[in-house]
């Protein structure tokens, strides 16, 4: 199939790169040249894991543009991948996709033959058969649904495991503006993926109250789990770990995302769950719980705080390890680390971190304000307090050498992922959120115990 990618950026560029490898002739398209320049090279214009490895794979059938009417003219399905960021209402706004529906409107008037649209920026419900519709017609002077094809198919994917999730996605949704059009998505879809995921087709309305539903359902879990953190460790002998694995056992409910440990950030969970509520409110439903969902997810870091304070008086200096609000991944979008070390900040704490890839980024946004550590275990050495933020693999192997104090005092670890290897637990002054005092008091016996 000949494929056009409107968009090289984080989602757009490991697009591209997977078509390739499978088989199909990509063209992608672009206004940044470097990101043109780099897959016209073979190298990958942003940082995911194995995007280059795809590159490599399709090579030979991918190239990239600034020319819009180029790329169109040369395919035959384009995927429209450009930011749809949030206004200060919450709504999301749709003005890069209409000005790339725009763009792509003299090349689709040239060619002859059926060309489909597929949106893959996630948008409002309402946008396809709205603005989104309205622009495409106009541009290229067709009509949707007898000439042109419009589909509406966001990818269900997390930055860090891009790829992967393009390869073996859980389901396919395909919003279709009539059957060709969604023919023509599921082939491709079907050629392209490892697995054989569930493709569910429907109108373009309905695929756009799915998408943003999945990831306010996900949010929901994760703030259930941390609320129910926050009960366990106020129960003597409750530890949510031991609830949650119980209740995710439950076919009803499952066990993903169902963990108690950091409040959900990203460039996606924070701001889709507002844009449902917003969605709701403007037509007059209640989304009580995607409000509630909100509500809780930001008492974490408070929730925290108030545990370093505990512990550490201030003017103490804490180290933050984890920056991005993920591993295997740079960004720092409504990054929960990012927003403790803030915090502690603005209470009167040194505040020293670490990331294997975002400490950079973190420092950008929190100033000199902020000591960054190239090591962890430099971090951990300069510290009366280590809160373990992001579940980064790297962690759990850390030297537990750099807990040890000359001294012989025990410091205190907060760990939000229970991931510090075993060596580092026996000579730490060990919290885990979501433990109740009993078995808090039994971690904290354990570690004395082996420190002799």
């Amino acid at each position: 199939m000949r494929i056009s990618v409107i968009g090289l950026g984080k989602l757009g560029s490991p697009m591209a790169a997977v078509y390739a490898a499978k088989g199909h002739d990509v063209v992608g398209v672009d206004l940044n040249p470097a990101f043109v320049a780099a897959l016209n090279q073979g190298r990958a214009p942003v940082e995911e894991p194995r995007l280059q490895e795809m590159i490599d794979l399709g090579c030979p059938r991918l190239s990239a543009t600034t020319d819009f009417s180029e790329a169109i003219k040369a395919t035959d399905l384009s995927c429209v991948i450009v930011p749809t960021p949030s206004t200060e209402t919450g709504a999301f706004t749709n003005k890069y996709l209409l000005s790339a529906l725009k763009a792509m409107g003299p090349g689709l008037r040239d060619k002859s033959g059926y060309h489909v649209v597929v949106i893959t920026s996630t948008v409002m419900p309402g946008s396809c058969d709205g603005e989104i519709r309205a622009q495409l017609e106009q541009a290229s002077g067709r009509r949707v649904g007898i000439d042109i094809g419009l589909c509406y198919s966001p990818e269900f994917i997390a930055l860090g495991s891009v790829v992967n999730n393009l390869l073996r996605p859980d389901m396919v949704l395909v919003g279709e503006s009539d059957p060709r059009a969604g023919d023509a998505l599921a082939q491709l879809y079907l050629s392209s993926c490892d697995n054989s995921p569930a493709i569910r087709r429907m109108n373009l309305v309905n695929a756009e109250i799915t998408k943003i539903s999945v990831n306010t359902y996900v949010t929901t879990k994760i703030s259930y789990a941390n609320m129910l953190s926050d009960l366990c460790e106020r129960l003597p002998g409750a530890d949510v770990d031991v609830v949650t694995d119980a209740v995710g056992l439950d076919s009803r409910i499952g066990g993903k995302y169902l963990k108690g440990a950091t409040g959900y950030g990203g460039p996606c969970f924070p701001r889709d769950n507002i844009a449902f509520s917003v969605l709701a409110r403007s037509v007059g439903a209640q989304p009580l719980l995607a409000e509630a969902t909100d509500a809780v997810n930001n008492l974490q870091v408070e929730r925290l705080g108030g545990k370093v304070r505990a512990l550490l008086p201030a003017g103490g200096r804490v180290a933050i390890l984890g920056m991005s609000y993920k591993p295997d991944t740079a960004v720092i979008e409504e990054s929960h680390g990012v927003k403790l070390a803030a915090h502690l900040l603005a209470a009167g704490y040194s505040v020293v971190i670490h990331d294997p890839q975002a400490a950079g980024a973190a420092c950008s946004v929190l100033g000199n304000r902020v000591g960054a550590a190239e090591r962890a275990e430099d971090a951990v050495a300069q510290a009366d307090l280590v809160v373990v933020m992001t579940n980064w693999p790297a962690f759990v192997a850390i030297d537990a050498q750099a807990f040890r104090r000359a001294d012989g005092r025990s410091l205190a670890v907060i760990d939000c992922w229970r991931i510090l290897p075993a060596e580092a637990v026996e000579l730490c002054d060990l919290h885990y959120p979501g433990r109740g005092p009993a078995v808090e008091a039994a971690v904290g016996d354990l570690g004395r115990e082996a420190r002799g």
